[in-house]
């Protein structure tokens, strides 16, 4: 059993920063892609960032290229999402995902198929 947990959430103004973290316990994760969801109130569950076993195959939503980057630490079993130049419009509970399959199937399938979800950290931007 994996447990995920997130952390790094909060409120901050349009134009800061936060930085999500990510903390993997029950089994290493080292093959599993991971990634950063979000859901925003009245909205589906989409993908903000995907990252593979190894960091070579990296995925980000058009609407957050530029501003985050998504890391992993296999000594740590984590992943993190930095998140710069914030706007109203990335408020949502974000949420940690961890996958078996490659990026493009993660990807071209149903965000709620991903195999592992934290319970997700609210961010909150204001304008």
């Amino acid at each position: 059993q994996v447990q995920l947990v997130e952390s790094g959430g909060g409120l901050v103004q349009a134009g800061g920063s936060l930085r999500l973290s990510c903390a993997a316990s029950g089994r290493p994760l080292n093959r599993y892609a991971m990634g950063w969801f979000r859901q925003a109130p009245g909205k589906e569950r989409e993908i903000v960032a995907l990252i593979n076993w190894d960091a070579a195959d990296i995925y980000y939503a058009d609407s957050v290229k530029g501003r985050f980057t998504i890391s992993r630490d296999h000594a740590e079993n984590s992943v993190y999402l930095q998140m710069n130049s914030l706007t109203p419009e990335d408020t949502a509970v974000y949420y940690c995902g961890a996958d078996r399959r490659p990026l493009l199937y993660i990807r071209a399938g149903v965000v709620d198929e991903v195999d592992y979800w934290g319970k997700g950290t609210l961010v909150t931007v204001s304008s």
